[in-house]
């Protein structure tokens, strides 16, 4: 038998696939930011990819970091300032006592958080929020409450184009206006978040049946830092519904309002710039270069010009088969490789394919319902499981998987099948 030569093209892929399984199972307990890193090295020492491209491909995240950077320090300086403590002794003041009642309210202001502020926003500011109310509630298993966190963040995510950075990508300069977007996607999305609701609801029943919590909460006071900081949250919504209705990319506007916030509250309170940047969890960033630089790579194999021939293709002759199967294939493909660099890829293939709208708008379903899967499916997720470990608690990519096999395809179906209705 011939030995299998290692063509560089196929080496390109080896590796990316060895970074996206190292991202995934964290072998030695290391970070992902260093699979992703170590990938994304390996191939520019190999010769696969130019270091030019390299930092070519680094610097196409540009907009996602400074974004990434404005949310963190947003949260990080709410957190400080007891916002999120305060926010959690109303939650469970409203909740009167009753565990079902709490998960519905947690629910419904995670999908408003991830329609005004984004799915990431969501991971990062909620969560924390979520476990201070649990806290306060005296609530003994705090998972399924912050389940929601992580499934809402990307099931509520195409309900505005500013809900998920990644429906820019997707759509990038021939983005609908914003009538369209919701006569195209309203109904899908308040399929799959209702169901999302109904499934999450069923499998975590038992354990909220089991549970108790307290009706009696001494509320905290809120200082003016916490003021000011739940202003800079409003206020940071307010600029990327704006940012978004002009064309603006959301990164510079969420980074400026997030820096301009902590600086205010650093300058009220004299200081604290250490414990604050001491605290951001820094290394999504790396995480998130190293994802886009595996990207770059892949590109150059020309896998792009191969998807948006098929794409092309398939449209052609069966636009419904083609969002069907662009759909399911993307949402799928988003935990295998994430869905940034998922939806760099689907998104610049959508561009170079010229597909009917119909087709643009499956495939953005993929990319936004599709992580819902896989604990890495999503930088969303990704971002929640950081957000949770800090407080002590953590989810196995098998146990995240189990539950996601259940939340995930029902929604998928049911949002793909209303687009093609509408």
């Amino acid at each position: 038998m011939g030995a299998i030569t290692l063509t560089p093209h196929l080496a390109t892929w080896l590796i990316a696939a060895l970074a996206t399984i190292g991202v995934i199972l964290r072998p030695f307990s290391w970070p992902e930011a260093v699979w992703a890193v170590l990938g994304a090295g390996i191939l520019v020492a190999l010769g696969l990819l130019a270091p030019a491209a390299a930092v070519e491909g680094v610097l196409k995240g540009t907009d996602v970091y400074l974004f990434l950077v404005g949310m963190m320090l947003l949260s990080e300086i709410a957190r400080k300032e007891g916002l999120f403590d305060w926010l959690a002794a109303h939650a469970v003041r409203a909740a009167r006592g009753s565990a079902t009642r709490l998960f519905l309210l947690v629910y419904l202001v995670g999908t408003v958080v991830t329609v005004f502020l984004s799915n990431d926003a969501c991971a990062v500011v909620l969560t924390p929020a979520v476990f201070a109310a649990t806290k306060a509630a005296g609530v003994k298993q705090p998972l399924p409450y912050l389940f929601i966190c992580a499934f809402i963040a990307n099931t509520a995510s195409f309900v505005l184009p500013i809900s998920n950075p990644a429906n820019l990508v997707v759509f990038a300069e021939h983005m609908p206006p914003l009538g369209r977007w919701l006569a195209t996607f309203t109904l899908p999305s308040v399929l799959a978040i209702v169901a999302t609701y109904a499934v999450l609801r069923l499998t975590q029943n038992a354990r909220l049946k089991a549970e108790t919590v307290a009706t009696e909460v001494e509320t905290p006071a809120l200082g003016f830092g916490g003021k000011v900081a739940g202003l800079g949250i409003v206020a940071t919504g307010a600029a990327l519904i704006a940012a978004s209705a002009a064309g603006i990319e959301l990164g510079l506007p969420t980074f400026v309002a997030g820096f301009a916030t902590t600086l205010v509250i650093l300058l009220i309170n004299r200081g604290g710039v250490v414990e604050v940047a001491r605290d951001v969890s820094w290394s999504v960033l790396p995480l998130v270069a190293g994802l886009f630089v595996l990207v770059e790579a892949l590109e150059k194999t020309g896998v792009l010009q191969m998807l948006a021939d098929l794409l092309k293709r398939t449209a052609a002759g069966d636009p419904a088969l083609a969002a069907w199967a662009g759909g399911a294939i993307v949402a799928f493909g988003s935990n295998l490789v994430n869905n940034l660099p998922a939806g760099l890829l689907a998104g610049a293939a959508v561009q170079a394919a010229h597909v009917p709208e119909k087709v643009a708008g499956a495939i953005l379903i993929g990319v936004d319902l599709g992580p819902n899967l896989s604990v890495t499916g999503s930088l969303a997720t990704i971002l929640w499981l950081t957000a949770i470990r800090r407080e002590g608690q953590d989810v196995s990519a098998f146990a995240f998987l189990k539950l996601g096999l259940l939340v995930m395809p029902p929604a998928l179906i049911l949002a793909l099948g209303a687009l093609l209705l509408v």
